[in-house]
This record gives C-alpha cells, sequence and structure tokens, in this order.
C-alpha cells in the first residue's frame, strides 16, 4: 500500500509564503499524475493544483493561479506545493494525491483521478 506523507504546513501571516510536501512510501511518481487539493471548515474539498504524469501540463484553480506553483522531483518521490501572497481564504487542510493510469499528457483536477492520497496538512493564514 502506497503511503503519502505530506509536511510543510502551519500558520503563516496574510502575504506569506510556504512550501507543502508529499513523499509516497514507494516509487510511484514516475508517470504518475501528481495534484493537490484543499477543504476548508465547512466546504467541500476542492482542486487546487495539478501536474500530468509527462510533467508537460500543469493546471491551477483560478483562487490561486499565479500565487501557487506545483513541482515535483521523481527521483525523490516527492512533489511540492510552493504557495506565496497567501491570504486568510486559503486557510484549510490540504491534500495531496497521486494518479495512476490516466492520460499522461493530462493534469486531472477531479478527485476522482487519483488513487492514492495523503493525510492532509493543516495551513492557517491569519490576518
Amino acid at each position: 500500500q502506497v503511503q503519502l506523507v505530506e509536511s510543510g504546513g502551519g500558520l503563516v501571516q496574510e502575504g506569506g509564503s510556504l512550501r507543502l510536501s508529499c513523499t509516497a512510501s514507494e516509487g510511484t511518481f514516475t508517470s504518475a499524475s501528481v495534484g493537490w487539493f484543499r477543504q476548508a471548515p465547512g466546504k467541500e474539498r476542492e482542486f487546487v493544483a495539478a501536474n500530468s504524469g509527462s510533467g508537460i501540463q500543469t493546471k491551477y484553480s483560478f483562487d490561486v493561479n499565479g500565487r501557487f506553483t506545483i513541482s515535483r522531483n521523481n527521483a525523490k518521490n516527492t512533489m511540492y506545493l510552493q504557495m506565496h501572497s497567501l491570504k486568510p481564504e486559503d486557510t484549510a487542510i490540504y491534500y495531496c494525491a497521486v494518479g495512476l493510469g490516466g492520460d499522461p499528457h493530462t493534469a486531472p483536477m477531479l478527485a476522482t483521478s487519483y488513487t492514492y492520497w495523503g493525510q492532509g496538512t493543516q495551513v492557517t493564514v491569519s490576518s
């Protein structure tokens, strides 16, 4: 069973930055799509960012486009989410996910496209 372990969450002031990391217990990153989702209190889980298995296509939600950057290091089985210009509305639990078997050139935005999920890491942005 593949496990995804997240780190890097925490408390930051509005306008600050954080970098989330997610490492897989086994070598599943090569050719796998990777994504980040988040869930705020009382809200449904929503898409944040994704990178296709080939690494060519990247997608972001409208809310984070231009502020967040998704990246990956296949050799380390690790994916990252660099977050800048954080806002209080970015406060949520952030989840990483890995998808297997899909189109390698498409970055999936649907949660159902992902096979494995991290346990979540809390990001809190104070105003």
